[in-house]
């Protein structure tokens, strides 16, 4: 049920906050994109030079998946702090982290200059992207679901999602137009740094934004109440547990749904996104001009389907429109291989921008369903760690597989098929699990009960 608690802001204050979220991802999901690109474009080239070049392609995509080693680590610090401290001021960090390892990567001497330290240095600085990124997508979606209107929450929460496609709209748009306009000797040499030193710009307007918006009201409210429980408990010397045992403690399978939950929307978008690149320059003869355009023009669809996917599911709940994304991906696997092998640019648009429809299915309504799975005083901590430790089974390796698979196989067939066993884990992990459309943000956490907080509460004042 909603409750007066979770009463929405005015409008315009509403707006901002997701203007002030999706800025943020998007820029963040821009480096992060930026860097995936590069791996399957010229990292191979400027960084590990003198391999065959798929295994140089295998060694790039290998610091792409180090990102994601760092996404989990990132959870919990962000996590920890930002169920303490507050969602603002560690969104603010992760923007700072996240463009600041991005336009480094664009300073950075290539192996030619600097030998084996290079690869070296663009692996920290990964880990750097990974660390923020990990932090990132919890508060962002929180800051939003908080804030939002609970009748409309998956609408408003699927808007920092649209970060995602858009920061892949902005990085291949930028990749798009550079491979364009320059030679190939071009871009190589000097051409591919531009877009990551266009961080800094973005960074500086995301921030703007960003340190413009308030707290989120029910992480205050939940604040206040935990402070009422230290002051009754003091003369006990007993302490708030840490978010994450809390979350481990009383959340566990939430945390396993989510895992589940992550694995067909995770090594889908990196399989349409990131290997088609190498599949389709490689296997289907397409040029890389024209694979960088169909995953451009997809990924505008993408942007303007899942606002509408979050929509629906505050109309039939979470859990249908996450399975029909799960199945639906599944099914689209083997026609998705088939459109590509004809190197025809229709059919790779359809079957790029199919994929990321049937994708949005899952992601939109993911951070609504995430945010309403875990209480306010873990919600930061529970939502990163079910969302990115799943990254690192998921996500991080998917490209680095189907690169893998495609060598030793020489067909897509295999690759299909590992999508499709992703799409019955997270078919498996949604169906087991409850649906949270009517969940009100502002219950009390598990084992304190409204009772016992507002009695806390009443204490408190009276000392």
């Amino acid at each position: 049920m909603v409750s007066a608690t979770t009463a929405p802001p005015p409008p315009a204050s509403l707006k901002r906050i997701v203007a002030a979220s999706l800025i943020g991802t998007t820029v963040e999901w821009y480096d992060f994109f930026l860097y995936g690109s590069a791996a399957a474009l010229v990292f191979n080239k400027l960084f590990f030079p003198g391999s065959d070049p798929l295994v140089g392609t295998l060694l790039s995509f290998l610091t792409y998946a180090v990102g994601f080693a760092a996404r989990p680590l990132g959870a919990l610090v962000f996590g920890h702090y930002g169920d303490r401290l507050g969602r603002k001021k560690l969104l603010v960090l992760s923007l700072l982290l996240m463009g600041g390892a991005t336009f480094a990567i664009g300073l950075l001497p290539t192996h030619a200059t600097v030998g084996s330290a290079a690869p070296v240095l663009l692996t920290v600085l990964r880990l750097v992207q990974g660390f923020a990124l990990g932090g990132e997508w919890g508060g962002a979606v929180l800051l939003v679901s908080e804030h939002g209107d609970a009748r409309r929450r998956g609408f408003w929460a699927s808007w920092p999602q649209t970060g995602a496609p858009a920061g892949q709209l902005l990085a291949t748009g930028v990749l798009s137009l550079l491979t364009a306009v320059l030679s190939d000797a071009a871009f190589v040499s000097w051409g591919w740094r531009i877009p990551f030193l266009l961080s800094g710009v973005l960074v500086v307007v995301g921030l703007w934004i960003r340190l413009s918006v308030d707290e989120s009201p029910v992480f205050r409210q939940a604040l206040a109440q935990a402070e009422a429980r230290k002051a009754v408990r003091s003369a006990e010397a007993e302490a708030d547990p840490l978010p994450l045992v809390s979350v481990l403690r009383h959340h566990w399978r939430d945390v396993l749904v989510a895992m589940g939950a992550r694995m067909a929307e995770n090594i889908s978008y990196y399989v349409i996104t990131a290997f088609i690149l190498v599949y389709a320059t490689t296997s289907a003869g397409v040029s890389k001009q024209t694979a960088l355009n169909a995953v451009l023009i997809a990924s505008a669809v993408h942007f303007a389907v899942i606002p509408a996917w979050g929509a629906l599911s505050d109309r039939v709940g979470r859990r249908p429109v996450y399975l029909l994304g799960a199945v639906g991906i599944g099914l689209w696997m083997f026609p998705f291989f088939s459109l590509v092998d004809t190197g025809a640019f229709g059919s790779l648009v359809l079957a790029v921008t199919v994929g990321l429809i049937l994708h949005g299915a899952m992601y939109a309504p993911q951070a609504a369903f995430f945010s309403e799975m875990f209480a306010t005083r873990m919600r930061y901590s529970g939502a990163s760690i079910g969302a990115q430790f799943a990254s690192v089974a998921a996500g991080a390796p998917a490209p680095l597989i189907a690169t893998a698979l495609l060598a030793d196989y020489d067909s897509s067939t295999p690759i299909a098929l590992y999508v499709i066993a992703a799409a019955l884990v997270t078919v498996v992990a949604v169906g087991v699990a409850k649906e949270t459309r009517h969940r009100d943000l502002a219950d009390a956490d598990p084992g304190e009960g409204a009772e016992h907080l507002q009695t806390a509460t009443t204490d408190a004042r009276a000392v």
